[in-house]
């Protein structure tokens, strides 16, 4: 899909043509799109289709007047997904005149744009626009971080009492989206690097601020996703240990329950053999043998009190 804007003066709104100064959004583009997009504006056919490659790394290449930036954007997947929070490729196309972006799906980040949510963009300003994708992209991945430590939280306060592995499992496919966040994070923040050293955006003082405030929230989710990451793993271990340690109460209580209940059974076998027992003419014989079997059960339970064993 291919979707042309233009900021005028009541926002960003959709044109029906490619001028100067406007953003072309695709979005999971068709080979005609690509085909065409690509000789109006003399874009190489590598350029438009790399972005549409979920395993493209993040990195910048410039081929003639054009220049191409790739970086990792996070997606979620839902929470019934094997990984619930993973990353794809976005890439940006800089032509003489134009913005392009390029993904495989709809994403939060471009739609934070399309939706009006983020406020003083101008497509005319590519430059900027860049940096402001960055930005937002950075700010994203530390929007899926906390709600990636909520989720956590609850999955916490449900092992505190669990005695299965689903809540360990869980957690384990949030320490694999983790991972994920963790490479795209690192390999954004060299590609960023990169444009510094590039002196690309360094026309304005306001764009080097900007590229400037892009890398620091780069490096705070970077270093959030390290916190996150070991506090997991900590936890996985802990909590391990917990869910080892109610199984061995259960089987331990299990195991004492076995020993009170086999004492009157063992009364009752001696008792119930064919061979002459005393009392056995007793009419008080029954309930002899029933105090002294609970008696017995009794006095087990007692010693396994005093011992702490409950």
């Amino acid at each position: 899909m291919l979707t042309i804007l233009k900021s005028l003066e009541g926002g960003l709104s959709v044109i029906d043509d490619i001028r100067d100064g406007c953003w072309i959004n695709l979005v999971d583009p068709s080979h005609d799109e690509i085909k065409t997009l690509g000789e109006r504006l003399s874009v190489s056919h590598d350029f438009l289709t790399a972005p549409l490659d979920p395993d493209e790394r993040a990195r910048t290449e410039k081929e003639d007047e054009v220049i191409l930036i790739i970086l990792r954007i996070p997606r979620y997947q839902g929470e019934t997904s094997d990984i619930p929070y993973t990353t794809i490729p976005l890439g940006i196309v800089l032509t003489a005149n134009q913005i392009i972006t390029v993904c495989k799906i709809k994403n939060p980040v471009i739609d934070a744009f399309l939706n009006g949510t983020r406020k003083g963009i101008s497509t005319a300003k590519k430059y900027r626009f860049v940096l402001q994708i960055l930005y937002r992209n950075a700010s994203e991945y530390l929007k899926c971080l906390n709600a990636i430590d909520a989720a956590v939280e609850i999955l916490e306060d449900k092992l505190q009492v669990s005695q299965r592995n689903k809540e360990l499992l869980d957690i384990l496919k949030y320490q694999k989206s983790l991972v994920y966040f963790t490479t795209a994070l690192k390999s954004n923040e060299l590609m960023v690097q990169r444009l510094q050293r590039s002196k690309l955006f360094h026309m304005y003082p306001e764009d080097e601020d900007l590229l400037e405030d892009v890398l620091i929230e780069v490096q705070q989710a970077i270093e959030m996703v390290n916190i996150s990451s070991n506090i997991l793993s900590q936890m996985m271990d802990a909590f391990a240990s917990i869910i080892s340690n109610n199984l061995n109460v259960v089987m331990k209580i299990l195991a004492i329950v076995t020993i009170v209940l086999s004492l009157p059974t063992l009364v009752a076998s001696v008792l119930g053999m064919n061979v002459d027992m005393p009392f056995t003419t007793s009419h008080h014989a029954f309930w002899g043998a029933m105090i002294v079997s609970f008696g017995l059960s009794a006095l087990v339970v007692v010693y396994f009190w005093y011992k702490k064993w409950f």
